[in-house]
């Protein structure tokens, strides 16, 4: 999701950089700057909470039915992972 709004940062900021709009109280070379840093800001915070995302915790669960008293009996693993 992020990626693709650093992408369109990317290229806007590359165009206002380089193309000569009149903007007043703002140089066009620096928001040009300001724009394609906040794209790659986007796409390296999309990569690191992509790899944080596999990280978490296992549970296992499992359910069985007692014969000789017919109640149910549930058993949770749970691993926490790194």
């Amino acid at each position: 999701m992020y990626i693709g709004l650093g992408i369109f940062l990317l290229v806007i900021g590359a165009i206002v950089f380089a193309v000569d709009v009149n903007i007043p109280f703002i140089s066009d070379d620096v928001l040009g700057i300001i724009l394609i840093a906040a794209g790659l800001l986007a796409i390296v915070l999309s990569f690191a909470m992509r790899g944080r995302a596999g990280r978490g915790y296992t549970a296992t669960r499992q359910s069985t039915v007692d014969p000789a008293t017919g109640t149910r009996v549930e058993r949770t693993d749970v691993d926490p992972g790194v």
